[in-house]
């Protein structure tokens, strides 16, 4: 068995559930680790969806719905790390939105996955309570930066990681006609809306001052498993 060491080089697989979450991360994720020593790759997929029953992936991987594979994943990628060199470390991320589940449960059946498969992989999840704009609105300054305008009542009703409906939050503050406007686009709409938030706001995030307690844990999970 091989021990990781401190300061060695590590490899990040990172699953996120839609593409405003990648970009986001993609940008994130370098102001974190030292990309000089170490690496990763975001994987991002289009929704959530559920565990499935017994943890066996019935549904069509080319729908790519993040937990309906989660086991087909986790299992694929504890062959292919089992297969790495012993000098080379990588670790797999999940990184997915707890709505309005049980946070206890869920995470337990996350870890019944990865307990389910041999070799197991090295494996964090990371659950963002509500969804990822919860990380933005950690950061007001960064959103108030990209967007002068935004309302300041609005911003200031929000409770960090409040199960409150974060992106419609955010819309309100940000988006002109609020919610009521943005939802009239469709979710091909709203999800644009997002992949602009990720691209605007997250190069602003003060990574050390975020008050999103999902964030924070995310970003000291990161620095914890380089050996920062």
């Amino acid at each position: 068995m091989t021990i990781w060491m401190q300061g060695e080089y590590m490899h990040f697989e990172i699953l996120v559930e839609d593409i405003s979450g990648k970009t986001a991360l993609e940008i994130l994720v370098p102001k974190i680790i030292n990309t000089e020593q170490h690496t990763f790759i975001i994987h991002s997929y289009k929704g959530i969806g559920h565990i499935p029953q017994g943890l066996k992936s019935t549904s069509d991987p080319k729908k790519r719905i993040l937990l309906d594979q989660l086991p087909r994943l986790i299992q694929g990628y504890g062959n292919t790390f089992a297969s790495y060199l012993p000098d080379y470390h990588a670790v797999l991320i999940i990184i997915c939105d707890i709505d309005d589940r049980c946070l206890s449960a869920f995470r337990k059946e996350l870890l019944d996955i990865v307990n389910s498969c041999e070799p197991k992989p090295k494996t964090q999840f990371c659950i963002a309570i509500e969804e990822g704009e919860a990380w933005y609105l950690g950061d007001l300054t960064a959103v108030k930066a990209v967007y002068p305008s935004a309302k300041q009542a609005v911003l200031n009703s929000y409770t960090n990681d409040d199960i409150c409906g974060t992106w419609e939050k955010l819309a309100d503050a940000v988006y002109s006609g609020g919610v009521q406007k943005l939802s009239k686009l469709g979710w091909q709409g709203i999800g644009k809306e997002k992949a602009t938030w990720a691209e605007r706001i997250s190069p602003l995030m003060d990574i050390d001052n975020n008050q999103s307690p999902s964030f924070c844990y995310f970003r000291d999970q990161l620095r914890r498993l380089s050996g920062h």
